[in-house]
């Protein structure tokens, strides 16, 4: 019977087939330069190309079989070991999402820490779990090296130019103070207009060295427990009336378990609100709302602005939406990149450097928080800006710890979480 069967026709086909499927597999994974690597659902590798053996030091033949995290060790920027709840070739079974991670570092077979630019894709089986994930990571050391150094022609660039420019403005404000200097009205016209360019000349000088700072890890931060019911609401208020002077109205939406259409809402009546503890630096995390709501004032010219707020057990959520006239789809993916801008009629007419969302993207992973666009042409655009939530306890140890006494009201009095 078995002896039939293999000689049946098309049988020999089908097995030269699957040979030639195979080796064009072989062939294609064994000369891609970056590493590939198939993990099991038990964390052992079954495959490692030569790529991988060559950044990592690890042959091939020695790789398959051993478990990955013996051979695939993930540092900081500080030497420290990936714990397992961030290590993205283990949350990947637990997520079942494909994950980029660009900042980690590998310790080789050799102890040499290397940058690595990391992708990992999760393999779904028919019963909806997580049975393989394919890894995919390169050294990004030339890369990283190169992004130095802009950096730093960078930083010192715009240093070194800040001082001049500032003085420039100084003596414009000068000449248009009537009670410095005396000029006609033409005279003023064309120093109003210097005044500002020299302004936006000077913020320029300001986000190019934010920006440096974000990339090289000199951006300063005090994070703290911050509750963001309270703090949006006041910085809500605090922003509203760059809003309502466009003639835009303004909402604070807080609470809601659900994701909310504030294009089509309005703001509930006050009920008792869960209290959202996160751990962040409130003065960076207010440069990246304000960024946000100008950049949604700018751009929209009737209709709403909304600040809103939301999560779950783990997760703080908060967004902000305007009414505008929102982003085309294929330029979302490319908006948080440097210098990146949408090239439109409103985006020539309206200035900007291009490095805002930059900024924001960069200070909101200093906390390890997520941002991320949705947006309907025409319709509006929402940034949502994710945090890891704190429970009332751990608000309440890590504010005890930075006040250097644990003699401090429970936070779980307050309210539940």
């Amino acid at each position: 019977m078995f002896g039939r069967n293999k000689n049946k026709p098309g049988s020999s086909n089908l097995a030269a087939n699957l040979r030639d499927e195979r080796l064009k597999f072989e062939v294609i994974v064994n000369t891609i330069e970056d590493g590939v690597m198939l993990i099991d659902n038990q964390g052992d590798i079954q495959l490692f190309n030569p790529g991988a053996a060559k950044i990592t030091g690890w042959a091939s033949a020695e790789a398959c079989g051993l478990n990955t995290k013996s051979v695939i060790k993930l540092v900081d920027s500080k030497g420290l070991a990936y714990e397992d709840n961030v290590n993205p070739l283990l949350q990947v079974f637990q997520q079942g999402l494909a994950i980029r991670e660009n900042n980690a570092q590998l310790l080789t077979k050799s102890d040499k820490k290397i940058p690595l630019s990391l992708h990992v894709t999760p393999l779904i089986g028919e019963n909806a779990m997580v049975n393989a994930a394919v890894v995919v990571f390169r050294d990004v050391a030339e890369e990283k090296a190169e992004e130095q150094r802009r950096a730093d022609f960078i930083s010192t660039a715009s240093h070194e130019m800040r001082t001049p420019v500032a003085a420039i403005e100084g003596y414009l404000a000068l000449a248009l103070n009537p009670k410095v200097a005396n000029v006609d009205a033409k005279a003023r016209d064309y120093l109003e207009k210097a005044h500002i360019s020299t302004q936006h000349l000077g913020q320029l000088f300001q986000d190019l060295l934010t920006s440096a700072k974000a990339e090289d890890g000199r951006l300063s931060s005090r994070p703290v427990v911050v509750e963001m019911s309270t703090y949006l609401e006041q910085t809500a208020n605090d922003l509203k009336f760059s809003a309502e002077k466009k003639g835009l109205f303004m909402e604070f939406v807080n609470g809601s378990s659900n994701t909310i259409d504030a294009r089509t809402s309005s703001i509930s009546s006050r009920v008792v609100q869960p209290m959202y503890y996160t751990f962040v630096d409130p003065d960076r995390l207010r440069e990246v709302v304000t960024n946000l709501f100008d950049n949604a004032v700018k751009y929209t010219d009737e209709g709403k602005i909304s600040i809103g707020l939301t999560g779950d057990g783990d997760v703080v959520q908060f967004y902000v939406r305007d009414t505008g006239p929102g982003i085309p789809a294929e330029d979302v993916p490319h908006l948080f990149q440097k210098f990146y801008r949408v090239d439109n009629s409103a985006t020539r007419t309206i200035g900007g450097t291009g490095l805002g969302l930059f900024i924001c993207r960069k200070i909101v992973e200093l906390y390890n928080g997520r941002i991320w666009l949705e947006s309907d042409l025409g319709k509006g655009s929402t940034f949502f800006i994710n945090f890891p939530r704190l429970t009332p306890q751990q608000a309440a140890d890590k504010q005890a710890a930075e006040a250097g006494s644990t003699e401090l009201a429970p936070i779980s009095s307050l309210a539940s979480s």
